[in-house]
């Protein structure tokens, strides 16, 4: 069994869901922010959560929680900037890495324990990402040690996608059958939505 972090990423103005931080929205009774946090958690995984924007607020929506926090000053750059900032956050014995976009509301410990079981498999070698049953790559990506470096040297807003068209040999897949598991929140439509399905599924 190989130590894993994860890095969180809570630092965005949401710019596109409005005025509010969409982090900071309540589902099911909670912050969605914290409801990340809490199933990252679960899976037993370090977790760093970046903050920037409405860094308070989103460090009072966490409380409580085994977590550590780590502020990208730079922030307004993009979410390169971020990743790099919760990579070099990470403890000396994490073996590999999630990287958590940090408005997913359906996002399992289950998941990430499925994840990370595939990664033991691969002896920490591979990287691995769920995956629609079309093959179609998902979040979150859990990366081998290795890649840290490149992952710490990330800016702008471009993310790690470019890193992944690169090693693709490296790679390995956890097929998930429900797609919702997916979902995130950009617009206040997908807030409205994601609540709905919440009350479904939660009843």
């Amino acid at each position: 069994m190989v130590n894993i972090g994860a890095v969180l990423l809570a630092g965005g103005a949401s710019r596109r869901f409005g005025a509010d931080n969409k982090l900071l929205a309540n589902i099911g009774g909670k912050p969605l922010i914290r409801l990340v946090a809490e199933e990252i958690a679960h899976s037993g995984a370090e977790v760093v959560v970046v903050t920037g924007c409405d860094y308070l607020l989103i460090q009072k929506a966490l409380e409580g929680l085994p977590l550590r926090l780590a502020h990208n000053r730079s922030w307004p750059r993009g979410v390169g900037s971020s990743i790099a900032v919760g990579v070099m956050a990470l403890g000396s014995q994490a073996q590999g890495a999630f990287i958590v976009p940090g408005d997913m509301p359906f996002l399992t410990s289950a998941l990430l324990k499925d994840l990370i079981a595939t990664f033991n498999e691969s002896q920490g070698a591979s990287i691995v990402y769920p995956a629609t049953l079309a093959g179609e790559q998902r979040n979150p990506v859990l990366w081998p040690r290795r890649y840290f470096p490149l992952l710490a040297s990330l800016s702008g807003s471009g993310g790690a996608k470019h890193l992944l068209a690169t090693s693709v040999d490296s790679q390995r897949q956890v097929p998930v059958v429900d797609e919702g598991t997916f979902a995130d929140i950009d617009l206040p439509a997908d807030l409205e939505t994601a609540r709905s399905q919440w009350r479904t599924v939660n009843p």
